[in-house]
């Protein structure tokens, strides 16, 4: 093949679909490849519900009582979208908005000891009627809450004597938060992974905090939205748009190679033919060779014909068990979708409980998760290995996204698309077709 692309996508994950859609807008000619017959990549949603049986090797079919198979889209790594976070201005920036429909996710609620899930509050009233803290611990919340929200750092009269350098710690002891509350303001509004975040500066961490009044502020029941018909429509969403920007699409198309002369990549090797490019994008299942193993994630979607209970019927909602509430180091996180979103038959609902491996029995360690969704009618594990680039690509010119983590948001997800973007743009694509449009793309703010 003689024709010559600025880049090759590999793979229709959704970080490989954004990253084909901006591309595309941006001037580039792009070719997007996937050796599956489909969109979505390890993160594809799967309908009809005959589909999800058959992808975990199930040769059985679904009960009668399921009804049509057809109404079923299944996501394998479902994802909500906070309504003020990184994906939403991705989608509002690239106009992809205008082929997707979204639902505001009912509820947020969090983990405590001793077997209840509590609304996560994130204003100054919900801190005064919240069930999750005692008395005076609601007032030291509140102050903390009031704090947040009127924090600048550019402004030093906010800072009430914590400057954005100061370690998040020192924020914690200030307002004397005990640590049940620490853990869920890290792990329910910041949505760390972890508690590395506490002896690091407490800027990004109140922004993250910030991040989560505000979109819950858009909606009032949560923070987080979801579109209709499942994650599967995200992808195809970006797809359209690199679509009508030029890009071209190849589905069910194998990769046999990725070619390199000088230690760069000058190309991607399909049966017999070669498609020449200046760079490569695409997931780890690509590149063998360029990717290093760093964990597990174990994941479980749950099938029943009931809300989950404590969440006021909630027809959707996230519940966060942060690590030290489980006797862990890793959070567990359930998200739960359902007829509502047009992802199932009329009254059932779709759960997934995930978390990192950390012993040598993954199923084991959801317990405390599946424990709090109440009877299910079928069950699907996986575990799945993560994996990470070993460069950044600058040099070869091949970038590869991370594995998709156990979190159920899609920040992380959109800090590694931006990070690839940021990558691209230290040294810029050859022969652009419109240096406007890169120039415009480079410059928005959600790349800064």
């Amino acid at each position: 093949m003689d024709e010559k692309y600025d880049v090759i996508v590999l793979g229709t994950g959704l970080k490989e679909c954004i990253l084909s859609g901006l591309l595309s807008v941006s001037g580039k000619k792009v070719l997007h490849m996937d050796r599956n017959k489909y969109y979505g990549g390890a993160s594809a949603s799967l309908s009809p519900l005959e589909e999800l049986y058959k992808h975990f090797g199930l040769e059985e079919q679904p009960p009668e009582q399921m009804g049509r198979g057809r109404d079923w889209n299944v996501d394998l790594i479902p994802k909500f979208l906070m309504a003020n976070g990184q994906l939403v201005k991705l989608l509002i920036h690239s106009g992809v908005t205008r082929y997707l429909e979204f639902k505001s996710v009912e509820g947020s609620y969090v983990y405590k000891k001793g077997g209840k899930i509590h609304k996560v509050p994130s204003t100054e009233a919900e801190a005064l009627s919240s069930s999750l803290m005692g008395l005076l611990e609601k007032r030291r919340f509140r102050n903390f809450v009031s704090w947040v929200g009127s924090y600048d750092e550019k402004k030093e009269s906010t800072h009430k004597g914590v400057d954005p350098k100061k370690p998040m710690k020192a924020a914690f002891e200030k307002h004397g938060l005990e640590q049940n509350t620490i853990d869920f303001v890290g792990h329910a509004l910041a949505l760390y992974r972890d508690d590395a975040y506490i002896n690091e500066p407490c800027g990004p961490t109140i922004s993250r905090i910030q991040l989560y009044s505000e979109s819950i502020q858009r909606y009032g029941k949560s923070p987080y939205l979801y579109p209709l018909y499942g994650l599967g429509e995200l992808p195809q969403g970006f797809a359209r748009l690199s679509a009508i920007y030029g890009g071209t699409y190849m589905l069910d198309k194998p990769v046999d190679e990725i070619v390199y002369e000088g230690g760069k990549v000058v190309g991607v090797k399909s049966k017999d033919e070669v498609v020449r490019t200046d760079c490569v994008i695409g997931d780890p299942s690509y590149f063998a060779d360029k990717v290093k193993k760093t964990g597990q994630v174990v994941r479980c979607i749950c099938i029943m014909n009931h809300p989950i209970p404590n969440t006021k019927d909630a027809l959707s909602c996230q519940i966060i068990l942060p690590q030290n509430q489980v006797g862990r180091s890793s959070d567990i996180y359930i998200s739960c979708v359902s007829f509502a979103h047009n992802v199932s038959t009329k009254g059932y609902y779709l759960a997934m409980v995930s978390t990192n491996v950390e012993t040598s029995n993954p199923e084991e360690e959801l317990r405390p998760g599946l424990d709090l969704l109440g009877p299910i009618q079928k069950k699907f594990v996986s575990v799945d290995d993560i994996f990470e680039p070993t460069d950044n690509g600058l040099d070869s010119r091949v970038f590869v996204s991370k594995s998709y983590d156990a979190t159920t948001h899609f920040e992380t997800t959109c800090d590694d698309v931006l990070d690839i973007f940021r990558e691209l743009l230290v040294k810029p694509l050859t022969s652009p077709r419109s240096r406007h449009k890169w120039r415009q793309l480079s410059n928005s703010p959600l790349l800064h």
